[in-house]
């Protein structure tokens, strides 16, 4: 990747980090009205920024969170008294006679800090894959999915657009966001060749579908009585449910609702 795009991605997720707290920072001190204008700005970047990686850098079908943690654990190198045996030529592993199982010598044993379970071959071959993995280029999109990646990026504006026409007990903002992420993930289930990570985020966009049966009005109007019944009768014949579940179920109303309103998730 470029330095623009690094920096473009590095941008993008700052903003994925800060939305939340913005949006309640400034509902607070500025009221509604600056809430919604916050909302508004944050999607509007982050759309802006989204758009320049897809359109301009040719970043392919664009994850989230947009920079991969770092797993310190699975990225930390070898203790350097392994190297210094390889180095050596003395043998780190161990070979057993009759099991033919491997196991490492006590000569190598790193320090509890770094120290493994698996050998030292295997924990070379798993970095190895993981860096071929991650080093992998972004599958090339043609006009069809380029056009399905645009529509799930646009998606947060159209919907805070339908809000502002129909207002937030209408339907049509409902039916349109779930018609759009629908779209997309119909347009690009054609395409093949993914790799690991542009799989996983085509099956987190399928599995936040789900979501729609908690925003409303769909949850004012079939999901929240089911859901209420369902904590009730946990409460009623599953020992030790209740103690949670009668206190928190008449809080589970307006937590949905911070959730549909809160435009952090949709994004």
């Amino acid at each position: 990747q470029s330095l623009p795009q690094q920096k473009l991605l590095t941008w993008l997720s700052v903003l994925e980090c800060v939305e939340v707290f913005a949006e309640m920072g400034t509902a607070r001190v500025w009221g509604e009205m600056g809430r919604w204008t916050i909302i508004v700005l944050i999607q509007l970047a982050k759309a802006v920024l989204r758009l320049l990686l897809l359109l301009w850098y040719k970043g392919g079908i664009q994850t989230s969170p947009p920079i991969v943690p770092l797993n310190r654990e699975q990225q930390q190198p070898l203790h350097p008294q392994d190297t210094e045996d390889s180095s050596s030529g003395k043998d780190q592993t161990y070979v057993g006679r009759r099991s033919s199982r491997v196991v490492r010598s006590l000569q190598s044993t790193p320090s509890l800090q770094s120290r493994h379970w698996g050998s030292p071959q295997q924990r070379e071959e798993s970095q190895s894959r993981r860096a071929e993995e991650m080093n992998q280029p972004p599958t090339p999109l043609g006009l069809q999915e380029t056009i399905a990646e645009s529509i799930y990026i646009t998606r947060p504006l159209l919907h805070l657009l339908s809000l502002g026409v129909w207002g937030q007990r209408s339907w049509k903002p409902w039916l349109l966001s779930a018609v759009l992420d629908i779209s997309s993930l119909s347009l690009l289930s054609d395409l093949k060749d993914l790799n690991r990570r542009e799989r996983a985020e085509l099956r987190r966009r399928t599995i936040l579908l789900l979501y729609y049966l908690l925003r409303s009005p769909f949850y004012d109007r079939y999901s929240e009585g089911r859901i209420l019944l369902l904590l009730r009768l946990l409460a009623d014949y599953v020992p030790g449910v209740g103690f949670v579940t009668r206190k928190r179920a008449p809080l589970l109303y307006p937590h949905f609702c911070w959730v549909e309103e809160n435009q952090g998730s949709w994004a």
